[in-house]
């Protein structure tokens, strides 16, 4: 079976890669940017900055800073109405993956009709507006996917949405915008990072090409994710995990993510939990209920990321695995759903529907053991009870 890879047309990687914007609009023929950022990379300059540069390159540029935390329907809309008030010709996203994926949303929604919900998968959209992506957080490898998330502003539902139309033309991946990155957004979009490399290499979908990828980000991460907490201005530390992001991006986008996201999208869509976060909650035990059905694999990503090594048999890495993950988890202070705050008669009453959202976001049929709609409810008790 052949894999079909896609990837973004330009890739810079490095230290001041986002100064080569100008260039790269240049490079590819386009004119009028909007960027697309937040409130707080407005507030902390870093939307200053951008137009600056351009403005040193001879563009004028648009500005749309009103994205939200995990992207909604009622949120793209308003990115929308921006879009329409001049001829702009491209995106420029500026931030975490929330506002790359506001950013892509708007592309392919910016020339169709009707709800963003007829678009979710398994609807692929394969056009719109050129995106240029400058990722702010080294976790959501939102610069390097065909792949957006978006809330349905009406059922709650956390959409998957994917197609070439989602993937940026290009992506400025300059880790000296991650320094100021606070404790817990470094913690929990590391650990995002990390899932997408372990699902990509277990999936039913991994291929020879994102393997090694896969791989390598897995090891990086594992590496550095507790000094780029613990020390934030640690460059090397940064740097590395700011690739790790992207070489995840890539190597989910291409082979798919599981279970995990499955089951994290109906979390941060029904209770407002950061998407890194709920995946975080997941990480551990999901993998433990997993890992039987391809062990060479888990073991394989152990000893990747120095957790066991080639003395050990599978069965024995696999262990160290989980052993390893759930004392990251402790290490970097993720909650359980329960200790974060959700009521758990609330949480209880929307198993049905979370399980019946994973389910339908056909992530779980990617993962090495397929559950059925009673193993997911049964994983989210044990999840909220920590």
């Amino acid at each position: 079976m052949t894999a079909n890879i896609n990837l973004p047309r330009i890739l810079r990687v490095g230290g001041g890669a986002s100064d080569e914007l100008p260039a790269i609009l240049a490079q590819l023929g386009l004119s009028r940017p909007l960027l697309v950022t937040d409130p707080f990379m407005q507030q902390c300059g870093y939307a200053d900055r951008v137009i600056g540069c351009l403005a040193e390159g001879g563009y004028s540029c648009g500005l749309f800073a009103d994205c939200v935390p995990d992207p909604t329907t009622d949120s793209v809309a308003q990115g929308l109405a921006a879009l329409a008030r001049e001829p702009f010709d491209c995106l420029v996203a500026l931030g975490g993956g929330s506002s790359i994926d506001t950013a892509k949303a708007m592309a392919v929604m910016a020339g169709r009709d009707g709800p963003m919900r007829q678009y979710k998968v398994p609807q692929q959209i394969d056009t719109g507006l050129p995106v240029i992506a400058i990722p702010t957080t080294a976790g959501t490898g939102s610069e390097a996917t065909r792949a957006a998330v978006i809330t349905d502003s009406e059922t709650s539902e956390k959409m998957l949405c994917m197609g070439l139309g989602f993937m940026p033309m290009a992506a400025l991946v300059d880790y000296e915008l991650t320094l100021t990155m606070p404790y817990r957004l470094t913690a929990d979009t590391g650990i995002d990072s990390l899932c997408h490399a372990l699902e990509a290499y277990v999936s039913r979908r991994a291929n020879a090409f994102t393997d090694g990828i896969a791989l390598d980000a897995m090891a990086t991460i594992f590496r550095n994710i507790r000094t780029a907490c613990a020390e934030p201005e640690h460059r090397g530390a940064r740097e590395a995990m700011m690739l790790a992001a992207t070489q995840g991006g890539i190597a989910f986008s291409n082979a798919s993510v599981t279970l995990i996201h499955g089951m994290s999208r109906p979390i941060g869509g029904l209770f407002h939990v950061p998407h890194g976060l709920s995946n975080a909650m997941l990480l551990p035990e999901v993998t433990a209920w997993s890992a039987s059905a391809a062990p060479g694999r888990y073991a394989h990503a152990a000893r990747a990321m120095g957790l066991a090594d080639d003395r050990d048999a599978d069965t024995v890495a696999v262990d160290k695995l989980l052993a390893g993950l759930r004392q990251l988890s402790a290490d970097l202070a993720v909650p359980s759903p329960g200790d974060y705050g959700i009521d758990p008669a609330q949480w209880e009453e929307a198993l049905p529907l979370m399980a019946e959202q994973a389910l339908a976001s056909g992530s779980p049929a990617n993962n090495p053991r397929i559950p059925e709609a009673a193993d997911i409810v049964g994983l989210y008790r044990r999840v909220f009870a920590g």
